[in-house]
């Protein structure tokens, strides 16, 4: 009982002392965490809309789940990318610069939600939408409500609705993740910031101190946490729609980094392209960020995509 009674105290003592150093260490990231675009207000809440760039198409870029700092994860593609389209990245509720919220996290909400931020942000359609992982499920889902205002999607390795049929999902993990980056336990493993756009892309110092000082805001944040719990109830509502009749460009990774083996997340994604009218794939073999580590080619594909598909 005396071991059991200390061992308690000791970890009670740890994770206060880590709960108070992390408090401390969020006061001090204030001056690094302001935003760089606009903050407009959706359903009562602050979104964060970053923009960049000029042309006559606008590219709207739309992150995985989890990914803390939306803006600088695709600032390596769309700086390649600004010279010839409008860049706008849309940080959802719980992500970047934008506000924690206790949003529904179903499909439509945060569709919805996307399109009233660029709205606010003057930022009108028609979209090529440029998805990541998980957004795929939006951009598919939004092509099909507003066919109108969707010229085309470039996925950036999505994941397609029949990719979660048979996904199990370890809620507890992702809640005791959560746990951790509330308490601050993530600050004591420095790998944990570092995350591929800091790995691959083009960061300076500079914005590597912002991006880590946006993760220890925006880690496994309860908006996240949310999606995770709607993601096969999402797919399910997604997979029940045709596949988009707009031009679909898709790169692919071999697999590795996502939730799914490669056999599986290679096969689902070439039924899915397979069966677009006006589909394509380009198969990297990276990993699931391919973002970050094949920007250039990625950028190089697209340019030469896009110009074909406005030539007729």
């Amino acid at each position: 009982m005396d071991i059991l009674l200390i061992f308690t105290a000791v970890v009670f003592l740890i994770v206060a002392s880590s709960v108070i150093y992390h408090r401390y260490r969020l006061t001090k990231e204030q001056d690094f965490f302001v935003p760089m675009g606009k903050m407009v207000e959706v359903d009562h809440h602050k979104m964060h809309v970053y923009q960049e760039g000029k042309g006559p198409e606008t590219l709207v870029f739309l992150s995985g789940n989890g990914t803390s700092s939306p803006v600088y994860d695709f600032k390596s593609l769309y700086t390649l990318l600004s010279d010839h389209y409008r860049i706008a990245v849309v940080e959802k509720q719980g992500y970047g610069f934008s506000a924690i919220t206790d949003s529904p996290r179903d499909v439509h909400t945060m569709m919805t939600q996307t399109r009233m931020a660029l709205a606010e942000a003057g930022i009108r359609a028609p979209y090529i939408l440029v998805p990541h992982s998980a957004s795929g499920l939006e951009a598919i889902y939004w092509a099909n409500k507003y066919p109108g205002e969707v010229k085309a999607i470039i996925g950036l390795d999505i994941a397609v609705p029949a990719a979660y049929e048979n996904l199990k999902i370890n809620l507890p993990l992702f809640r005791f993740a959560s746990f951790l980056a509330k308490v601050g336990v993530t600050r004591w493993v420095p790998q944990a910031s570092e995350s591929s756009a800091m790995k691959h892309g083009i960061l300076t110092e500079e914005d590597k101190e912002i991006n880590r000082a946006v993760f220890y805001h925006r880690t496994a944040t309860k908006n996240m946490l949310n999606e995770v719990k709607q993601i096969h109830s999402n797919a399910e509502t997604v997979g029940n729609l045709p596949i988009p009749d707009v031009p679909i460009l898709l790169f692919a990774s071999n697999g590795m980094g996502t939730s799914w083996d490669q056999e599986t997340w290679s096969k689902t994604q070439r039924a899915f392209i397979q069966d677009a009218r006006q589909g394509r794939m380009i198969e990297l073999d990276v990993s699931h960020s391919v973002h970050n580590i094949e920007a250039r080619k990625i950028a190089t594909e697209t340019k030469k995509f896009l110009k074909q598909e406005a030539a007729g």
